[in-house]
């Protein structure tokens, strides 16, 4: 049977296969170019490039690593936006510069739903509620009667205003009932100098960056922002046992520009999970606090979504007004 009559046949038959075997004889004929929106070392470039060598294996063809930090992230999602819809460029997006950046800013040079399509949610990382080892609170608990009973006196220091970590800090506030004293930073290493320091009193932070602090006694962390305590750290309960229904952490995905073929959406998409699946890939990321996803580009985009509506719901509660 040749491939015309073959494929009338499938069409016929409702065959769901075989343009799936097509497109991945057809694509990639090329490398592609994954756009990272930031520097070497972060989160998606670790992805990415985990993910490139299983990829190139299975293809034939590898990723090629662009990195484009700038503007929290603007300078490569705008590269990834303009970029021909060829699946030949593609690029990684995170809650921050996909839902946070449009929220905080009047002004974003591209629209996170109409400009990309959604490939794979690859990982997802999760806070902590970190605070110096002197402080005397030994739990959560203990932490919000104390700021219910001395509101604006619990120093919390974020990365800025309307930046993720404050809308994080501002929920939690929000769901546990007090409010706080705001130490805006202009970067996250900061944050944790000066806590080590004792200048502020406590920050919400990614488990990862706070991680080494813990286990040589400068910091001490009340509790993880996940819906159930971390397979690999039981002993640290989570904020949601002390504040029922409160999460909060970023995700990293695989995007393509908007209009891409849904056939090599699919076909990206069954590749990333299969290299994600592989025991080596899941031991590296578990190592810097990430939970990994295999799941299809429909959940992505609603998972894009639902955070448009949670982060959005949070800053017109707390009246927060776009830069």
């Amino acid at each position: 049977m040749n491939t015309q009559r073959l494929i009338r046949w499938c069409v016929g038959v409702g065959c769901v296969f075989l343009s799936q075997t097509l497109w991945s004889q057809s694509y990639p004929q090329r490398p592609i170019r994954v756009i990272i929106p930031g520097a070497p070392g972060d989160t998606c470039d670790l992805m990415m490039r985990l993910v490139s060598p299983v990829f190139a294996e299975k293809t034939r063809q590898p990723f090629i690593i662009d990195n484009r930090p700038g503007a929290g992230g603007q300078m490569g999602l705008m590269a990834i936006a303009q970029a021909p819809p060829d699946g030949y460029t593609i690029g990684c997006g995170q809650g921050g510069n996909l839902v946070i950046i449009p929220l905080a800013y009047k002004k974003v040079a591209y629209d996170s739903v109409k400009d990309f399509a959604p490939i794979s949610l690859m990982a997802s990382n999760y806070m902590a509620l970190a605070v110096h080892p002197n402080v005397p609170f030994k739990n959560t608990q203990s932490f919000i009667a104390y700021g219910k009973k001395n509101p604006g006196k619990l120093a919390f220091g974020t990365n800025g205003e309307g930046a993720f970590l404050h809308f994080a800090t501002e929920l939690f506030g929000q769901q546990a009932g007090f409010r706080y004293f705001h130490v805006p930073f202009k970067s996250a290493g900061v944050i944790v100098t000066d806590l080590i320091g004792g200048r502020i009193d406590a920050t919400m932070s990614a488990f990862i960056t706070v991680q080494s602090h813990v286990v040589s006694g400068r910091l001490r962390i009340l509790g993880l922002a996940r819906e159930t305590r971390a397979p690999n750290y039981p002993d640290f309960p989570t904020l949601s046992e002390a504040v029922p229904g409160y999460t909060s952490g970023g995700w990293f995905g695989a995007i393509a520009p908007a209009n891409v073929a849904k056939e090599i959406v699919t076909l990206l998409n069954q590749q990333i999970n299969s290299a994600m699946r592989l025991p080596d890939v899941r031991e590296k990321t578990t190592l810097v606090g990430l939970d990994l996803h295999l799941e299809s580009p429909e959940y992505f985009s609603q998972t894009i979504q639902k955070d448009f509506a949670k982060w959005g719901k949070l800053a017109s509660d707390i009246g927060f007004k776009p830069q």
